[in-house]
């Protein structure tokens, strides 16, 4: 498990020796990069690029100083190769670290695995060349890092990744006080220091979704690739079916029994209800989603994230 001390709270020492984890994701490329334009994304357009795509017959307007005249002697007709541009993309990391991310029954608590997943992401987007920035928040604080080819940026987005965690020895929540950020605040702020064409990680449990956290998203997405990353605990999706347990909350140990069947169903009912209401909120927006459960390890979790060369999707 990555980083298996840091089960409540990570620093950014251990932020920082992520570094370590996330090489062992990023795996070589097939040929260097060598164009004028730094990153490593391919784009959609075709043209003199670095990265070979096909030959096809040659056609009307074809430069060609692209012709494969190998293929062309060979089958008689011209051939032309085609290339894919290897262009930037910028990455976006979206972090909640609000108080109900202070909560973890097994493995490490969910702001842990927040800051872990965010930032083996941002060590990944700096080795593909991008330019790697955050939004870090919490209901008191909020830090914007604009998205930056440097490891300076990266050291600044971890450095706000660690602050922003929730600590023990912090004052209770007071209860019915308005937070000051919240999701919603954060994704306004993205709109705002977003480049067209980004790649954008929210990062959350979305557990305070709003009316207008789709509308918020689907803005977002209109011009760049959005995926959500659920960050969840076992707990707050099945509860155990006896005994006595509790649980934290802003005004004091909240006790249930597992044996009560009505309260049990009334849990089931509003998960199914919050799980309707989030499903239908990343569909409207064409988000995708992945979760990272609390008893996962980050660095084996992004491998399904990430291209057959190490690069992020």
């Amino acid at each position: 498990m990555v980083n298996s001390d840091a089960t409540t709270y990570i620093n950014l020492p251990g932020l920082i020796r992520l570094q370590s984890e996330a090489r062992s994701l990023r795996l070589p490329s097939a040929r260097p990069a060598r164009s004028l334009q730094a990153g490593q994304q391919r784009s959609p357009r075709r043209g003199r690029g670095m990265a070979f795509a096909e030959v096809r017959p040659y056609q009307p307007g074809d430069d060609i100083r692209s012709i494969d005249w190998r293929v062309t002697a060979r089958r008689q007709t011209p051939h032309t190769k085609l290339y894919e541009e290897e262009r930037e993309r910028p990455l976006l990391l979206i972090c909640d670290l609000s108080r109900s991310h202070f909560f973890g029954s097994t493995g490490a608590y969910k702001q842990v695995r927040n800051a872990q997943v965010a930032a083996l992401l941002a060590w990944l987007g700096l080795w593909s060349g991008d330019q790697v920035g955050g939004i870090v928040f919490n209901e008191e604080d909020i830090a914007v890092v604009r998205p930056a080819r440097r490891k300076k940026t990266v050291l600044k987005l971890l450095d706000d990744l660690a602050h922003c965690q929730h600590q023990h020895q912090e004052q209770p929540e007071t209860p019915g006080l308005v937070p000051r950020n919240t999701l919603d605040t954060a994704l306004q702020e993205a709109r705002r220091v977003c480049h067209t064409g980004s790649r954008v990680f929210v990062i959350s449990d979305f557990l305070a979704l709003s009316d207008e956290t789709g509308y918020l998203l689907t803005a977002l997405s209109r011009h760049n690739t959005v995926t959500a990353i659920r960050v969840q605990d076992p707990l707050e999706t099945h509860l155990p079916d006896n005994g006595r347990f509790a649980v934290a909350g802003s005004s004091g140990p909240l006790w249930f029994d597992g044996r009560d069947h009505q309260f049990q169903q009334a849990f089931a009912n509003r998960v199914q209800q919050h799980e309707s209401q989030l499903n239908q909120c990343l569909r409207r927006a064409a988000v995708g989603c992945e979760t990272l459960s609390t008893q996962d390890d980050p660095a084996v979790f992004l491998q399904s994230l990430l291209g057959p060369k190490g690069h992020i999707r």
